[in-house]
């Protein structure tokens, strides 16, 4: 019997041994808590400079070209990259026909009027013989109408010298506006012909600017008058001025036409390339490190960490960077604890233990701590959102 309650008992005690080990096994495990460092989303004056490219273009092309055809380009008075004053002589055409033709029509013209003298005279000396019987009413008026039948025929010689004058005229090229030659595409002994292709291109006063097109976007930060910094294609850097902010954004490209003015000089090349550097009037905008933004397959995102300590994966829009900052158009409050390093890259939902958080270099107003932004007008609004609370978190 003894015996029996001794097995009893040892057998209880090896089943309470298992339910033990059993209530130890089903305890949930202890929560991993990663140790990151941190910084905060803060209001940062940004102006950060942006940068376009474009052609050098001229301000005002004026083409020239011939007005006659059939004549061949006896001499070429001009080439690329000279500058001419406004009426300087461009090219010359062979006129050697035109001056005989003229010479014929100066003969022909003298012969109609020795004919229109010689008839005027003739009705001259039967004035006053109406009704005396000397000569018929019908001689007297076929003498007056020979007179203005000559007369009109040496109008009409005269006319045409003229107009054979006005074309030795035009066998000159000559410079419309004083301006730099830009492309000269003819050679001596071609054909003119006013239906080809201009025999010059001037830029007129020689003036060149940047054409440039920007994002729709971006037309905040430039302003019509303000001044540019234009790189050329060979490092040399000039002084512009915007000219030009179109009012048409291209329905396809969403681009804007922007102008730049620039000094005269020899190296401003139409046709090359520059870039060219606005500087818009620093503003506060919220703004975070670069180093806490990265991008996932749906755009960038920012790892913000809660009040408890975890880690919420927060998509955001991006605007200017300078300095290592970048703007945020669109994301968090400001005062948003932001995870940094390998941090940034943890997994939704994970625990994380601040032990640092990197200096601002901005400005966090107590107004706006617990405020979620959203963007108006191309500034980030804040609207009232449930404050952060510091529980947890160890800085």
């Amino acid at each position: 019997m003894r015996y029996e309650l001794g097995v009893l008992a040892a057998a209880m005690a090896l089943m309470g041994c298992s339910q033990g080990e059993d209530g130890a096994a089903q305890k949930p495990p202890a929560e991993s808590v990663r140790t990151v460092s941190a910084a905060e989303v803060v209001l940062r004056p940004m102006g950060a400079s942006q940068e376009v490219s474009g052609l050098l273009v001229p301000r005002e092309e004026v083409v020239v070209g011939p007005e006659l055809s059939g004549y061949r380009v006896a001499a070429l008075l001009a080439d690329e990259g000279d500058a001419v004053r406004a009426g300087q002589p461009l090219a010359r055409l062979d006129d050697g026909l035109l001056q005989a033709r003229i010479r014929q029509a100066e003969a022909a013209l003298a012969q109609a009027r020795a004919r229109a003298r010689q008839a005027q005279a003739e009705s001259a000396r039967v004035v006053g013989l109406e009704g005396q019987g000397v000569l018929s009413d019908e001689q007297i008026q076929q003498r007056r109408t020979a007179a203005a039948s000559e007369q009109a025929s040496a109008d009409v010689a005269a006319a045409q010298l003229a107009g054979l004058r006005v074309e030795a005229g035009r066998m000159t090229l000559r410079a419309p506006v004083a301006g730099v030659v830009l492309q000269r595409s003819v050679r001596r002994g071609d054909v003119a012909s006013p239906g080809a292709e201009p025999m010059f291109r001037l830029a007129r006063e020689g003036l060149v600017e940047l054409s440039a097109e920007v994002p729709e976007h971006l037309l905040g930060g430039i302003r019509q008058g303000e001044g540019a910094a234009v790189v050329l294609a060979s490092g040399t850097q000039v002084q512009g001025q915007v000219r030009l902010l179109s009012r048409r954004v291209d329905e396809k490209t969403k681009l804007v036409q922007v102008r730049v003015t620039l000094p005269v000089r020899q190296d401003l090349r139409p046709g090359g390339f520059a870039r060219a550097s606005f500087q818009p009037e620093a503003r506060p905008v919220a703004a975070v490190p670069e180093k806490a933004v990265h991008f996932e397959a749906g755009g960038p995102q920012l790892a913000t960490i809660d009040a408890e300590g975890h880690i919420r994966k927060t998509p955001v829009t991006l605007g200017v960077r300078t300095d290592g900052w970048v703007e945020l158009r669109s994301g968090p409050p400001v005062g948003t604890l932001l995870a940094l390093g390998g941090g940034a890259f943890a997994l939704e939902g994970d625990k994380v233990l601040v032990h640092g958080v990197s200096p601002m270099q901005g400005h966090r107003p107590a107004a706006q701590r617990g405020q979620s932004l959203t963007l108006q007008d191309g500034n980030m609004q804040g609207s009232p959102a449930a404050g952060r609370q510091e529980t947890g978190l160890r800085s």
